[in-house]
């Protein structure tokens, strides 16, 4: 226990120092399974050697009949710790679409929405080196590229938090035993076993892949790592760009100078219209890589006269590029100046009156 705690929270104030985080009050996701109950008595320790709040978090995705039983179980287990706890519930619904990514939607909304409503930053969950090769094997067979194959990374802003994984580069064995020694039971998930699901197959694919080639779990996770730090060098660039480049407007819109962006790598002028459009569209997620591409090299072309893409229409207007919502957003640029927008803390402008008129008419066309 005291090696693998030390590792912990050396780990933590790593991430604390690198990310200047302040970690005195956390929450920490704790499903009852062995690697998260092996967070939170991480957590507990550090909590006896740092001082600071932390809370415990349990989704009930009513998907088994054991689930409500294991939420109870870790109730009673951080009450016993002193430890705050609370349950929250989804109820599957009926419609299109894989069950097990509509809970894991569900269970990071509510716990996201539980920690704004409470003001906490910093939600932790118990992802490990084995999740980390199993992610990167899941990406390489759906053909990803760099941030795929980076995978997970330590800290990730989601909404108003930030998620935290400090045990990406510890083995699960090493969370068991440190349960097993702690004389602590966990709960088993039964769908961990069933094939139907890819990170299964995955995982029981990942023995056979290091007796036959010696590609090992570390393996994978040290190139997910090493590809991390090129992707996180990549979003610095396309960063820079936007910020000495880029005017923002309200709405909100932004525009870009075709000059500037002509200059640069094809993959960062990609991953700068993957942030605006995505920014300006609202959407969880950016285009594909693909209607990427398509668009820097429509935009290449003198006779480009604009499209739409990722909620988003981009057009070219007094020798810039815009992007601004779709037709059916439009009032917010055709209205008043919009008060609280999503970037209030940047410095915004106000759309020009010319082009607030082309999009009026735009508007009364459609």
């Amino acid at each position: 226990m005291d090696a693998t705690a030390e590792s912990f929270a050396a780990k933590m104030h790593e991430l604390a120092v690198g990310y200047r985080a302040d970690f005195r009050r956390l929450v920490a996701a704790v499903s009852g399974g062995a690697d998260s109950l092996a967070l939170a008595l991480l957590l507990k320790s550090f909590r006896e050697k740092n001082g600071g709040q932390i809370v415990v978090l349990t989704v009930n995705h009513h998907l088994r009949a054991e689930a409500e039983a294991e939420a109870k179980a870790v109730s009673a287990l951080m009450k016993n710790w002193g430890i705050e706890h609370h349950i929250l519930d989804w109820f599957p619904e009926e419609g299109s679409g894989s069950i097990e990514e509509k809970a894991r939607e569900a269970r990071y909304r509510l716990m996201e929405e539980w920690c704004v409503r409470n003001g906490f930053r910093y939600l932790l969950t118990a992802h490990h080196q084995q999740d980390q090769a199993e992610t990167f094997l899941m990406r390489l067979e759906r053909g990803s590229g760099v941030d795929g194959l980076s995978c997970m990374a330590e800290m990730t802003p989601r909404g108003q938090i930030c998620l935290v994984r400090p045990l990406l580069e510890v083995e699960p064995t090493k969370l068991r035993s440190l349960l097993q020694d702690a004389g602590l039971t966990w709960a088993e998930d039964a769908s961990n076993d069933c094939d139907d699901f890819l990170r299964v197959r995955m995982r029981k694919f990942l023995p056979q892949l290091e007796a036959q080639t010696g590609i090992s779990v570390r393996r994978l996770a040290e190139t997910a790592r090493a590809l991390r730090i090129t992707r996180e060098y990549l979003e610095e660039e396309t960063e820079t760009f936007i910020k000495a480049r880029v005017r923002r407007f309200d709405g909100p819109a932004v525009s870009l100078s075709p000059s500037a962006f002509a200059r640069l790598h094809s993959e960062i002028g990609r991953r700068v219209l993957a942030r605006l459009i995505r920014e300006v569209g609202g959407r969880a997620y950016p285009p594909e890589y693909r209607e990427l591409r398509r668009l820097a090299e429509r935009l290449q072309n003198p006779s480009f006269a604009g499209c739409t893409l990722g909620g988003c229409e981009i057009l070219p207007f007094m020798k810039r590029w815009w992007i601004i919502p779709e037709i059916d957003a439009l009032r917010a640029f055709v209205g008043k100046q919009t008060s609280g927008n999503r970037n209030s803390s940047r410095r915004q402008e106000v759309l020009p009156s010319k082009l607030k008129r082309l999009l009026a008419a735009r508007k009364q066309d459609c």
